[in-house]
This record gives C-alpha cells, structure tokens and sequence, in this order.
C-alpha cells in the first residue's frame, strides 16, 4: 500500500480509478469519482488516499481525511453523500491491514454506500437516502406523479403558471455558468441554514472554496451543474450539485424566500428532473434527511449507512467519547417524530432569536 495526498495520484492511477468505479454495479455517484477527492485535496490538507497494488497494479483507492492521535473521518466529511473505498470487487483485502497503512485508529462514515463489505460490519445506523428515477424517461416519471400524489403535482404545476403571470416568463436553465449565481444560491442558503438555527456551512471557508472549484469541474464521471429557475430576468430558485453520466447527486437547493408562496424549489426540481431524463441521466439522488419535498419527489430509496471502523486502542476509545454518545442522541430523537418536530421548533426557534438580536 502507498499512501499519497490527491494531488500526487499520478495521471495512471486516475485513469484506473475511473476505470474501476465505472466496472462497480453501484450507481455511479459523482462523490466517488477523483475529481471529488482531487478537489477535497486542495481545501482540506488532511486528505489521503491510500493506493492498493497487487503485482506492482493498483487495484484500489481509498480516500480519507486523517486527524489527531489517527482519527479520521471519509474525504470532505460533512458535505460528502457517497463515501467508502473504490476497489476491484474480488479483492481480499483486510480492514485492520488498510487502516493500519494509513495510520488511523479510527475512521468515520456518515453516507457510506450500500455494498461496502469492507466496512458494512461497523454501521452504527441504516438511512433512507431518497432518489427520482428518471430512466424511463421524465414522461413516465410524470405518470408516477400523476398517479401517486395528483394534488401535490396539480397544486405544483399550477403555482409555477401563476409564478409566470405575476413576476415574469418563468424560464430554467439546467447548466447555468454565470458565477452570479452560484454567488446568489450560496447566500440564499445561508440565510436558511441561520433561518432554521443549523450551522452555516458556508461559513466555512473550506466548503465554500469547496464548491466554487467544482463549479468549474468538467470531468465525465464528475461535474458540477447549477440548475436555476428564472422567473423573467429574476432567479428564484437554485440548486448547485454533482452529476456523472447516469446520476444527478442533489446537493444545495435553496430559493429567494420573496417567491416561496409560489413554491419554486419544488417547481425546480421538477424541471431538474425533465432536464436531467433529458440528459440521459437516470437518477437523482436527494440524500439522506427526511424532508416534505422529498417524500413528495420521490420514487425510491437506497440505503446508506453511518458509523465508525476502529482499531483497538487509545484512538478507538477517543473516538467513542467524543462522537459516539452525540450519534446516539441524534438517532434517538430521530427516531421518534413528535421528538424530532420540538427540536426542529426549537431550532427555527433559535434562529429567529440570532436573527433579531444582530
């Protein structure tokens, strides 16, 4: 095993990395790809990735972010929605044996994807990460609306033609590259996440960098897309997110809250969803978090997974005293929804209070 920093995987072993997700029969999450971990690599120093060989060819890529006394945690932890190693499937390879190489005691996963045998053992707790499947095309996708929730797409479809009569055209735009408009989606959802008490994170200035480079990212396997749902020369809505060939990973939605009577996040992704079908994108991947929106989009879910791999010793029992009892208390008020809804009072509680006292 070699153990590099992203930028120093030389152009060979890239190629084989791309090579080796495309051949796995798990769908072709863009957060997987280098170019996530290549652009990780120059905002988080701590980025690693261990390089596999077998007879002198790499045959798996595991990428990571290493701390403290070995603690680590899966590359661009916190904004990542894909995480686990890229591997050819028959490798025997053990997992003691790989973090030993990189030097962890520990390593933390919150969306860890379904079929990662190598650390399945280890999940602490299975979530639903919700997805619109567009394969069939957006017509069929649309018939499944019709069918399942008909006065969420009437109600829907009807907000977006009044949204056209009172402020303007409404007109959307799948790849939009004006940076004004990233601009414009990031302080829209900082005002949210302060809105509804939570963390900004774009305040962080790491995130932030984070997601103007993959703006400009265009790789096959990885590119960043802005969508932008314009009502006449005004933007309402926006989503910036990641797609690969076949999946579409829905990553930072937010809208001007001037517009919200007309729902225009919801109209967007409709409109993602038609464009993205028409791209030959087969998927959209809303993430994990449960969410009104999402439940109303849907077609389906797939499993992803949280928890922690450790080694015995001292960073295995670091590890537990500083993540584990906060992880459990987060699944359980999760788990009980009356619970969860007086957090998330109290959240948009304490954010109307930080709002007013600034």
């Amino acid at each position: 095993m070699r153990v590099v920093r992203p930028g120093d995987l030389s152009a060979g072993e890239l190629e084989v990395w791309r090579e080796l997700r495309a051949k796995s029969q798990a769908p072709e999450n863009p957060f997987l790809e280098p170019e996530f971990t290549l652009a990780v690599g120059r905002v988080r120093p701590s980025s690693r990735v261990a390089v596999v060989h077998d007879d002198g060819e790499p045959v798996a890529f595991f990428p990571y972010e290493r701390g403290r006394v070995g603690r680590g945690r899966a590359i661009g932890f916190g904004v990542s929605d894909c995480q686990g190693i890229v591997a050819r499937p028959e490798l025997a390879l053990e997992r003691d044996e790989l973090m030993r190489a990189c030097g962890l005691s520990s390593w933390e996963f919150d969306n860890l994807e379904a079929g990662q045998v190598l650390f399945a053992a280890d999940a602490a707790a299975e979530y639903a990460s919700y997805v619109i499947d567009v394969g069939a095309g957006y017509a069929a996708y649309e018939t499944i609306l019709r069918r399942r929730s008909p006065k969420f797409f009437r109600t829907t479809t009807a907000k977006e033609r009044r949204l056209g009569r009172q402020a303007g055209e409404v007109r959307f735009v799948f790849d939009e590259r004006d940076p004004a408009a990233l601009a414009r989606l990031m302080e829209w959802k900082s005002a949210q996440y302060r809105r509804t008490g939570r963390r900004d994170r774009f305040a962080q200035e790491w995130i932030s960098t984070l997601v103007q480079q993959l703006a400009h990212t265009r790789a096959p396997g990885c590119s960043g897309v802005l969508s932008v749902l314009y009502a006449g020369d005004e933007p309402v809505a926006a989503h910036f997110g990641l797609r690969s060939r076949t999946v579409l990973a829905c990553w930072f939605p937010a809208y001007d809250p001037e517009f919200a009577k007309y729902s225009p996040g919801l109209v967007l992704h409709l409109r993602m969803a038609e464009a993205a079908a028409a791209e030959g994108i087969g998927m959209l991947d809303l993430g994990r978090g449960a969410a009104e929106y999402k439940d109303a989009l849907k077609t389906g879910e797939i499993p992803v997974y949280e928890g922690a791999s450790t080694r015995p010793g001292a960073g295995a029992v670091l590890h537990w005293i500083g993540r584990e009892p906060a992880r459990r208390a987060h699944g359980f008020v999760r788990e009980r929804p009356r619970l969860a809804e007086f957090a998330q009072r109290g959240l948009k509680r304490a954010g109307r209070l930080r709002g007013a006292g600034k």
